[in-house]
């Protein structure tokens, strides 16, 4: 049966999907993998071996120093990126999304960590919240029982969470800019009177360039320059070749380990320095992980291990080679070592496959903060979707310009890519980290393996990734404060952001009202019923909002059919449209009221809010003609006619959309810090995002808004 593509725009379940994969969907998909995910992974040559002998190394005529810092890039990458990311990370999908927020999801579900305030019981029978076999094994028990008996973990295991999206959001800032800013001063070889002035202009204006095209998303994108970057993987591979051949063929011997040690053992602290430029080699791989949701893992894991991975570690090879005969290009050696002949090709590839790396970033950067939009971390901002057919591209208009302005001012203020290199590593190795982390809880509660396979794990990857850290840390004066600083301040937000919507939604539940109590005050306030559906949106899942009792006792009247409608994520990639809404009663049946719940996966985006109104009444009409608990007969099946054509007739009457304006306020007793992250940060965030009518796309000549002051 074929799937009609409303369905696939709406968002299918990926397990649907993956029913209908064939080779060919496979190859084509792994050929635009190429265009979007390796771009960042592809150009780190351009600036590797400039960044690793930036500092006191020094090369000596031996050439131990090449061999080894070859040896160090080729068992990284293949460590890390092929073994780690490859082989294992890319298999930990939560319904084929990936990044840190899948995996910070599927621990949520198995370990039971309630995160979203608003969660039911009913949100777990969702067909994609499967949460595997009832089976515990020890290891996993043991890790459940500490979270649950030490409730700050769970706080700290967000913390932990946030620290890695924050520096992978620094990933975004960098990546452009040394990607860009490399490929651009290779032209001073050819033009040496080129004043550095220049560089940094053009590299400006080709920044620009970048951030202007993402609005044609990420699907367009992906075709244009997936070409471009097979040619620019083809060309850096047969150059490598080239010069292995040509200026040192026994380079081959440096794939033997044994060359590391004696790099570390020759060279000693200013060898482990250098680490933090080898460790650039493998910048991208975590891109690769979080753009999973807009390809397959099949594919993804085609295009690395059958192309990108050898392409690449020919690269290298051939620099290395080149190197060993030429000491003296050691920062210039990319360009150095290419032909003459076939020299402005390669340039004007490079500089087009450094736009590719930027997208690779960009594109990722996108899906993980509209996953903190959805789990409560990061301000409301626009999410457009730019494919049709495909469900996670999108792409965030205020997001994008943010970036652009911050990759122009680290171009502008550094101009040096060795610190720009600097600062890099130690968001790419702080990033890899939390990876590893995590995994080792998603290996031991998900996937219920053995603490020795944990362990081996965690010790395999965990003390390779620490030891690339901590010579990142060595540079932190030196540009690594610049990813410190980056993520500090977007923490900052997202945290402060994620404390003020929970303390509200605190408030909503301590404050909730009885609509009996509501119902019983009508004829002592005057209260009446006026045609017409009210929707009143609220965060609360039971119960009714301290707001609409505001809105009564002010304005003692609402209308015949009142709808609470709560619209919330859940911890799931994607909810299916037969799933989106649950019905129930508000009272009895006489009072006309429902709650609609109305679920988003953390990767859902609600585009379909224009015909909401129509839905929503489908939902509840078919909740009142299918209602359990009601009694079969003439009787009943009149009263259901009867309230549906009620229904029918308050919809032709006109639907009124009823908000909250609520602001929060720090109560009187607070400290000083929190009056100034809820009263000055927060309350500037709130102003300043999108509101809440913009979000639901609520029709302005519907709209009643209603203003509360919340202390909390």
């Amino acid at each position: 049966m074929n799937q009609s593509p409303s369905l696939i725009e709406q968002g299918i379940s990926r397990q649907h999907l993956k029913k209908t994969v064939s080779c060919v969907n496979v190859l084509t998909l792994a050929y635009q993998s190429l265009g979007v995910i390796y771009g960042d992974l592809s150009t780190s040559p351009l600036y590797v071996y400039k960044t690793t002998f930036s500092g006191k190394l020094s090369l000596h005529e031996d050439d131990e120093e090449i061999f080894g810092v070859f040896s160090f890039i080729f068992w990284t990458f293949t460590l890390i990126a092929l073994f780690k990311y490859v082989f294992i990370v890319l298999s930990a999908d939560d319904n084929g999304e990936g990044g840190t927020f899948a995996l910070y999801s599927l621990l949520c579900r198995y370990a039971k960590l309630r995160v979203l305030p608003n969660h039911q019981e009913m949100d777990e029978k969702l067909s994609t919240y499967a949460t595997g076999s009832p089976g515990e094994t020890r290891q996993s028990a043991a890790v459940k029982s500490f979270f649950e008996k030490h409730p700050k973990s769970q706080k700290g295991l967000l913390i932990f969470v946030l620290l890695g999206t924050c520096m992978a959001i620094g990933d975004s800032v960098l990546t452009p800019t040394i990607s860009v800013l490399s490929a651009v001063s290779g032209v001073k070889l050819k033009i040496p009177q080129l004043h550095e002035n220049y560089v940094v202009i053009i590299s400006c204006i080709i920044l620009v360039a970048i951030f202007s095209v993402q609005r044609f998303g990420t699907h367009r994108v992906a075709f244009i320059f997936a070409p471009i970057s097979t040619a620019w993987l083809l060309s850096i591979s047969s150059i490598g070749v080239y010069n292995t051949i040509k200026w040192n063929p026994h380079i081959v011997s440096a794939l033997s380990p044994v060359y590391m040690y004696k790099f570390l053992r020759n060279t000693g602290v200013e060898g482990w320095v250098s680490l933090g430029g080898v460790v650039l080699s493998i910048t991208g791989v975590e891109t690769m992980f979080a753009d999973l949701g807009h390809f397959s893992s099949l594919s993804i894991k085609v295009a690395f291990s059958f192309f990108v991975y050898p392409c690449l570690i020919l690269a290298y090879m051939g620099e290395a080679a080149f190197l060993s005969k030429h000491h003296e290009d050691i920062q210039r050696s990319f360009y150095k070592a290419i032909p003459e002949p076939v020299f402005w090709p390669v340039f004007i590839i490079a500089t087009f496959a450094a736009v590719i790396g930027s997208q690779a970033v960009i594109s990722a950067t996108f899906s993980i903060i509209s996953q903190c939009c959805a789990l409560d971390c990061f301000p409301r901002v626009k999410i457009i979707h730019t494919s049709s057919k495909i469900h996670g591209q999108i792409y965030i208009p205020e997001v994008n310009w943010m970036l652009m302005c911050l990759c122009l001012a680290v171009t502008v203020g550094l101009r040096d890519t060795n610190m720009i290199g600097h600062a890099y590593g130690l968001a790419v190795t702080s990033v890899m980290l939390v990876t590893t982390c995590l995994m080792s809880l998603v290996m031991a509660i998900v996937w219920k393996q053995k603490a020795i396979t944990v362990l081996a794990f965690l010790l395999c990857f965990g003390s390779v990734e620490l030891l690339y850290f901590s010579s990142c840390v060595y540079k932190i004066p030196e540009g690594g404060w610049i990813p410190i600083l980056l993520s500090l301040t977007f923490m900052s937000v997202m945290y402060i952001w994620n404390y003020g919507t929970t303390k509200k939604h605190e408030f909503d539940v301590e404050n909730k009202v009885s609509i009996d109590r509501i119902v019983a005050l009508g004829p002592s306030i005057g209260m009446v019923r006026v045609p017409g559906i009210g929707l009143v949106y609220t965060n609360l899942v039971t119960g009714v909002p301290a707001v609409f009792g505001h809105f009564v006792t002010n304005l003692p009247a609402f209308h015949r059919v009142l709808v609470f409608v709560c619209v919330k994520s859940v911890q799931v990639p994607y909810v299916g449209e037969e799933e989106r809404f649950v019905i129930s009663r508000v009272g009895p049946k006489e009072y006309g009221m429902f709650r609609s719940v109305v679920r988003y996966g953390y990767r859902d985006v609600p585009r379909e809010m224009y015909d909401f109104e129509s839905r929503l009444v489908s939902a509840i009409v078919e909740f009142v003609e299918t209602e359990p608990g009601t009694e079969e007969g003439c009787d009943s099946l009149r009263m259901r006619k009867e309230e549906t054509l009620e229904i029918m007739e308050a919809k032709e009457a006109g639907v009124a959309y009823i908000l909250g304006q609520s602001y929060a306020k720090a109560k009187q007793s607070s400290s000083v810090l929190k009056k100034l992250a809820v009263d000055v940060v927060f309350a500037f965030m709130s102003t300043n995002c999108r509101g809440t009518d913009v979000v639901l796309n609520v029709p302005h000549t519907s709209l009643l808004e209603v203003g509360m002051v919340y202390y909390v």
